[in-house]
């Protein structure tokens, strides 16, 4: 299923990103067009996940076609097999800009397992990513396929898009401070502490494709 409407009564980062988006999009807005200076005149046009489509959270086929991309020109099955990454958020711009988005509420949630994909779908899963990293420069024996898998598939979205695809993707985490309800970092630093150690491991700290990624920290007390 390539389109899962999510509760709204959830918690942590399901939640989290539910408020952020749909009644405090001014202040996600603003953190975006500080990073990206050429986003400043552009308009953000958020596609999920929206109360009004029962909070949809969008994966494989269904997530290129939501930020206006057509499945006969952008072939993500020949990239990546079925139940592929289920973006937390998705937002185009009127300038035809892709904005990917993954949140995060607590530490735990960065330190994600390895694929559990059958033998065909994990061939062509080990592939791309490898394909990633070596267009990245990075030529350590890290299999990213195991721990922090949740990161590096974004990552390889990402180069999927920006590179084979030629869009102008950008892909942001956001990361949110003092989530009590699932015991999340009370400051930015204890993010950025652990944020360090998965850079560190995979070997990502910098890349071809830093400057169009960035860590959002929003403050649990500021959505509405």
């Amino acid at each position: 299923m390539a389109i899962v409407k999510q509760p709204s009564n959830g918690h942590g980062s399901l939640r989290d990103i539910q408020l952020l988006v749909n009644r405090n999009v001014k202040l996600i807005d603003q953190h975006i067009k500080n990073i990206f200076p050429d986003l400043n005149n552009d308009t953000i046009i958020w596609k999920s996940p929206l109360k009004i489509d029962n909070y949809a959270e969008y994966r494989d086929n269904d997530f290129i076609k939501i930020v206006g991309l057509a499945n006969e020109e952008i072939k993500l099955r020949e990239f990546w097999p079925v139940r592929g990454p289920q973006w937390d958020a998705l937002a185009t711009t009127a300038n035809k800009k892709i904005i990917l988005v993954e949140a995060k509420a607590n530490i735990p949630e960065v330190v994600s397992p390895g694929t559990c994909a059958g033998e065909k779908s994990k061939n062509l899963i080990i592939k791309s990513l490898n394909e990633t990293k070596l267009y990245l420069g990075i030529k350590n024996n890290i299999d990213w396929s195991g721990k922090f898998y949740q990161y590096t598939n974004r990552l390889a979205h990402l180069y999927f898009l920006r590179v084979k695809c030629s869009k102008p993707a950008y892909l942001i985490n956001i990361y949110f401070i003092g989530d009590k309800s699932v015991n999340g970092p009370s400051t930015k630093g204890e993010w950025k502490a652990a944020l360090q150690v998965l850079n560190s491991h995979l070997g990502v700290s910098q890349h071809k494709l830093s400057k169009y990624m960035s860590n959002i920290f929003i403050d649990y007390k500021d959505l509405k």
